[in-house]
């Protein structure tokens, strides 16, 4: 996959710390992806123009990650017909609950999946699962990253019923 599948956008550089466990979930998983800094706030016109051509260019789903009034993710969602994940940024002041509560609190007809603070992981794990409806090949690798989960889980218990 060397056009990029899956975008992900962060209004700020600070925020790359949580959207990068993202972009390795979709390295694991040979997803192609951009990264891009397109902040809601001081660069409105660039978010809307992107927007509008990232599914012309081949985009799928887009990561969008943002602290604080995380406008982002949800003014992203309101201009294209793509599948938006947000994913709340941990702010200073409120530890990323102002995050979560901007971008769960859309309006009915603007959808944005949301996954937890600070949680690229499940951000990228979401968009592998979204494109696996469409691209077969990535449903085996989900199976097999599951059985890995399952087995990490059977290694604790092993661990443990050895030293009890």
């Amino acid at each position: 996959m060397s056009t990029p599948l899956v975008s992900i956008i962060m209004g700020s550089l600070s925020d790359w710390e949580w959207l990068r466990p993202a972009y390795e979930v979709l390295r694991e998983f040979e997803v192609s992806c951009e990264v891009k800094v397109v902040s809601a706030h001081r660069t409105p016109e660039l978010m809307y123009q992107y927007a509008k051509e990232a599914r012309e260019r081949g985009i799928e789903v887009i990561i969008a990650g943002a602290g604080g009034a995380a406008h982002l993710p949800g003014m992203t969602a309101s201009m294209t017909t793509l599948p938006v994940i947000g994913v709340p940024v941990p702010s200073k002041h409120l530890s990323g609950q102002d995050s979560l509560y901007s971008i769960v609190q859309m309006p009915a007809g603007v959808p944005v999946a949301t996954v937890g603070i600070g949680n690229g992981t499940n951000a990228g794990l979401l968009a592998v699962r979204i494109l696996s409806l469409k691209h077969g090949e990535l449903q085996e690798k989900l199976i097999a990253y599951q059985a890995s989960l399952r087995q990490k889980v059977e290694d604790m218990n092993l661990r443990l019923s050895q030293e009890l």
